[in-house]
C-alpha cells in the first residue's frame, strides 16, 4: 500500500492493527523524525496505547515479552535512522522479535524510516538494514518513505503479509490518507529502475551522488574548472579532496570521500559569496569551510555547469 508519508502509514498500520491495544516498543526507539513528529505522538493520534520497555541504550528480549498482556496488539521496531546510539548497548534483533510474536500470535511492525533497496555495504558503506532484508526475516509489516534513500517522490510505504495488508484497505483512514496519480506515477517509474540494480544507481539521483565513485567526481570537477577559468576571470579555482555527508535522515555518520573545488576572490570574502550565489536569480547552494568557497562536485550535474558558470558571472558583476 502507499500512503502520502511514512507517519501516516505507520498511523495507518497501527490504526488498523492495535487501535485501542498495546503497542510495545523499545525505549530507545521512541524517535523524533523531520518536523518534530514524534513516534508517541504518531500512536497516540492512532489510538493506540504505548507501553515503552528497556532502557535508551539497553533492551532485552525479556523486556518484551514480560509487558506482554492480552491487550498487546503489536511489537513495534523502530529503526533509528537519525541517530546513533554507540558504546554500552543492546538492542533486541529482528528474528528473536519475530520469534516472540509467532509465539504469542502478536504481529511485528518495523518502521525502517528511509527505505533502503540496495544493499549500501557492497559498496564501502556501513551495513544499511534494507527492506528486503526485514520481510525476509518474517517481519509481518515494514514501513518505509519513498524519498530519501529510496529516490523517488515523497511517500509511505507499507508492505508485509496480505492478511494485514488487505484490512488496512478496508480502513476508513486509507481515503483521507491516500496519495494521487502523479504520486502514484513517479512512484512506479522509481520502482521499475529497481528491477536492475545498475540502472536504479546510474538513474535515480540520489543513489547515483552516493555511489559514485571518486575519481569521476575528480573527473566532473576539471570538467567545471576549465569551464569556470575560461569566462571568469577574477576568482581563483582549485580541486581538493573532501568528504560528502550521506545525510541525519539516512546515514547521520557516514561520511563519503569526495573531491571539490573550493573558490576565492580578491574582493569578496567566501561568506559573500555564498550569501549572492545562494539568493541569486538561480540559487547556488555552496558551503564555506576554512575561509573558502567549497562547491563539491558530487552534488553538481554536468548539465548545469553553463548555468553554475553563469551564477558566478553574475555575482561577480
Amino acid at each position: 500500500m502507499v500512503v502520502n508519508n511514512n507517519a501516516a502509514a505507520i498511523m495507518l498500520v497501527l490504526d488498523t492493527l492495535a487501535k485501542e491495544k498495546e503497542v510495545i516498543v523499545s525505549r530507545g526507539e521512541l524517535v523524533e523524525i523531520g518536523g518534530s513528529f514524534r513516534i508517541p505522538d504518531v500512536m497516540k493520534f492512532s489510538g493506540a496505547k504505548l507501553v515503552e520497555v528497556g532502557t535508551t541504550n539497553r533492551t532485552h528480549l525479556y523486556d518484551y515479552e514480560n509487558n506482554i498482556t492480552e491487550e498487546t496488539g503489536v511489537f513495534l521496531k523502530v529503526h533509528t535512522s537519525n541517530f546513533k546510539v554507540m558504546g554500552f548497548t543492546e538492542a533486541v534483533s529482528l528474528e528473536e522479535m519475530v520469534a516472540l510474536g509467532e509465539k504469542h500470535n502478536i504481529p511485528v511492525v518495523e518502521d525502517i524510516g528511509s527505505g533502503v533497496l540496495v544493499d549500501f555495504s557492497k559498496y564501502g558503506f556501513t551495513y544499511e538494514p534494507t527492506v528486503q532484508a526485514s520481510l525476509a526475516k518474517g517481519v509481518d509489516v515494514v514501513t518505509f518513505s519513498g524519498d530519501k534513500m529510496l529516490g523517488g517522490p515523497q511517500a509511505g510505504i507499507i508492505v508485509g503479509k496480505k492478511k494485514f495488508i488487505d484490512k488496512m484497505k478496508k480502513n476508513q483512514l486509507t481515503r483521507a490518507l491516500r496519495v494521487d496519480k502523479m504520486t502514484l506515477a513517479a512512484l512506479e517509474g522509481t520502482f521499475k529502475y529497481y528491477i536492475d540494480e545498475k540502472d536504479a544507481i546510474e538513474n535515480i539521483p540520489s543513489l547515483n551522488m552516493i555511489l559514485m565513485p571518486a575519481e569521476q567526481v575528480k573527473q566532473k570537477c576539471n570538467t567545471l574548472k576549465r569551464k569556470l577559468q575560461s569566462k571568469i576571470k577574477d576568482c581563483t579555482f582549485k580541486i581538493d579532496k573532501g568528504e560528502s555527508m550521506v545525510g541525519g535522515g539516512s546515514m547521520p555518520t557516514e561520511k563519503i570521500p569526495t573531491y571539490v573545488i573550493k573558490v576565492s576572490n580578491n574582493r569578496l570574502s567566501p561568506e559573500t559569496m555564498e550569501e549572492k550565489l545562494r539568493l541569486g536569480e538561480t540559487s547556488l547552494v555552496a558551503r564555506v569551510y576554512d575561509n573558502e568557497l567549497v562547491l563539491d562536485g558530487r552534488t553538481l550535474f554536468k548539465r548545469d555547469f553553463d548555468e553554475i558558470v553563469e551564477c558566478f558571472r553574475k555575482v561577480l558583476e
